[in-house]
Protein backbone atom coordinates (compact mmCIF):
# COMPACT_ATOMS: atom_id res chain seq x y z
CA UNK A 1 0.00 0.00 0.00
CA UNK A 2 1.03 3.17 -0.71
CA UNK A 3 1.09 6.68 1.47
CA UNK A 4 1.06 10.13 0.04
CA UNK A 5 0.44 13.22 2.07
CA UNK A 6 -2.68 14.48 1.28
CA UNK A 7 -3.73 17.79 3.23
CA UNK A 8 -2.59 19.15 6.56
CA UNK A 9 -4.36 22.30 8.80
CA UNK A 10 -2.37 25.75 9.17
CA UNK A 11 -3.98 26.93 12.37
CA UNK A 12 -3.49 31.17 11.91
CA UNK A 13 -4.66 34.64 12.95
CA UNK A 14 -6.59 35.22 9.55
CA UNK A 15 -6.36 32.17 7.22
CA UNK A 16 -6.30 34.44 4.42
CA UNK A 17 -3.38 36.50 5.60
CA UNK A 18 -1.65 33.22 5.73
CA UNK A 19 -3.15 31.42 2.58
CA UNK A 20 -1.99 34.37 0.43
CA UNK A 21 1.24 35.07 1.60
CA UNK A 22 2.35 31.56 1.13
CA UNK A 23 0.47 31.29 -2.34
CA UNK A 24 2.09 34.75 -3.22
CA UNK A 25 5.81 34.14 -2.13
CA UNK A 26 5.64 30.39 -3.82
CA UNK A 27 3.64 31.93 -6.89
CA UNK A 28 0.97 29.71 -5.87
CA UNK A 29 -3.12 30.06 -6.27
CA UNK A 30 -5.39 30.49 -3.03
CA UNK A 31 -8.12 28.37 -3.95
CA UNK A 32 -11.88 28.46 -2.66
CA UNK A 33 -12.92 27.95 0.30
CA UNK A 34 -14.00 24.61 1.97
CA UNK A 35 -15.71 25.17 4.74
CA UNK A 36 -13.52 26.43 7.93
CA UNK A 37 -10.80 25.94 5.76
CA UNK A 38 -8.88 28.38 2.61
CA UNK A 39 -6.73 25.99 0.72
CA UNK A 40 -3.57 26.39 -1.20
CA UNK A 41 -2.29 23.58 -3.20
CA UNK A 42 1.17 22.48 -3.61
CA UNK A 43 2.79 20.09 -6.35
CA UNK A 44 1.34 16.41 -6.32
CA UNK A 45 -2.11 17.19 -5.03
CA UNK A 46 -1.13 18.00 -1.51
CA UNK A 47 -3.30 20.74 0.00
CA UNK A 48 -2.30 23.50 2.95
CA UNK A 49 -5.75 23.96 4.55
CA UNK A 50 -5.37 27.49 6.51
CA UNK A 51 -7.73 27.58 9.51
CA UNK A 52 -8.41 30.74 11.41
CA UNK A 53 -8.39 30.13 15.22
CA UNK A 54 -9.02 32.11 18.12
CA UNK A 55 -6.78 29.78 20.43
CA UNK A 56 -2.92 30.21 21.05
CA UNK A 57 -1.23 28.64 18.37
CA UNK A 58 1.33 26.16 18.41
CA UNK A 59 4.52 27.07 15.82
CA UNK A 60 4.88 24.70 13.46
CA UNK A 61 7.82 23.94 10.52
CA UNK A 62 7.02 23.55 7.35
CA UNK A 63 9.72 23.26 4.91
CA UNK A 64 9.30 23.57 1.11
CA UNK A 65 11.56 22.18 -1.62
CA UNK A 66 11.42 24.60 -3.89
CA UNK A 67 13.28 24.96 -7.63
CA UNK A 68 16.41 27.63 -8.03
CA UNK A 69 14.00 29.52 -9.98
CA UNK A 70 11.44 29.83 -6.96
CA UNK A 71 14.03 30.40 -4.39
CA UNK A 72 15.00 33.24 -6.28
CA UNK A 73 11.38 35.00 -6.40
CA UNK A 74 10.92 34.03 -2.94
CA UNK A 75 13.61 35.43 -1.39
CA UNK A 76 13.54 38.34 -3.53
CA UNK A 77 10.06 38.94 -2.07
CA UNK A 78 10.80 38.51 1.43
CA UNK A 79 13.76 41.16 0.92
CA UNK A 80 11.15 43.29 -0.66
CA UNK A 81 8.40 43.06 1.81
CA UNK A 82 11.15 43.70 5.00
CA UNK A 83 10.14 39.84 6.11
CA UNK A 84 13.29 38.92 8.06
CA UNK A 85 15.17 35.90 7.13
CA UNK A 86 17.95 33.99 8.39
CA UNK A 87 20.30 30.86 7.63
CA UNK A 88 19.51 28.71 10.04
CA UNK A 89 16.88 27.40 12.69
CA UNK A 90 18.04 29.33 15.36
CA UNK A 91 18.94 32.25 14.48
CA UNK A 92 22.66 31.97 14.36
CA UNK A 93 23.16 33.49 10.96
CA UNK A 94 20.50 36.58 10.50
CA UNK A 95 20.09 38.20 7.25
CA UNK A 96 21.85 35.34 5.28
CA UNK A 97 20.95 32.25 3.40
CA UNK A 98 22.71 28.65 3.76
CA UNK A 99 24.36 26.25 1.04
CA UNK A 100 23.91 23.28 2.44
CA UNK A 101 24.38 20.25 0.30
CA UNK A 102 25.65 22.31 -2.50
CA UNK A 103 21.60 24.06 -2.62
CA UNK A 104 20.84 27.55 -0.72
CA UNK A 105 17.81 26.90 2.21
CA UNK A 106 16.72 29.98 4.11
CA UNK A 107 14.45 30.99 7.39
CA UNK A 108 11.46 33.08 8.01
CA UNK A 109 8.61 33.76 10.32
CA UNK A 110 4.63 33.66 8.57
CA UNK A 111 1.88 35.78 9.34
CA UNK A 112 0.63 33.53 12.71
CA UNK A 113 4.46 33.04 13.30
CA UNK A 114 4.98 29.49 11.78
CA UNK A 115 8.52 28.41 11.12
CA UNK A 116 8.86 28.55 6.99
CA UNK A 117 12.17 26.88 5.33
CA UNK A 118 12.50 27.16 2.05
CA UNK A 119 15.46 24.58 0.15
CA UNK A 120 16.55 24.09 -3.39
CA UNK A 121 18.43 20.61 -2.32
CA UNK A 122 17.10 17.51 0.14
CA UNK A 123 18.81 17.34 3.61
CA UNK A 124 21.47 14.93 3.00
CA UNK A 125 21.69 15.07 -0.90
CA UNK A 126 25.26 16.09 -0.66
CA UNK A 127 27.11 15.52 2.23
CA UNK A 128 30.77 15.96 0.55
CA UNK A 129 29.48 19.88 -0.67
CA UNK A 130 32.30 22.19 0.32
CA UNK A 131 29.33 24.56 0.96
CA UNK A 132 27.98 22.97 3.61
CA UNK A 133 28.14 25.33 6.61
CA UNK A 134 28.64 28.01 4.12
CA UNK A 135 26.07 30.90 4.41
CA UNK A 136 26.44 33.83 2.11
CA UNK A 137 24.90 38.04 3.13
CA UNK A 138 21.91 38.45 1.33
CA UNK A 139 21.70 42.31 0.64
CA UNK A 140 18.91 44.27 1.81
CA UNK A 141 17.96 41.55 4.09
CA UNK A 142 15.79 42.08 7.39
CA UNK A 143 17.32 40.58 10.84
CA UNK A 144 15.42 38.62 13.01
CA UNK A 145 14.64 40.58 16.06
Amino acid sequence: MSVELNHTIVHSRDREESARFLAALLGLEVGAPAGPFLPVELEGGVTLDFATVDTDITVQHYAFLVSEDVFDAALTRLVDDGIAIQADPHGRHPGRINRNDGGRGVYFRDPAGHALELLTRPYGSDPASPLNGVTEEVPGATHPA
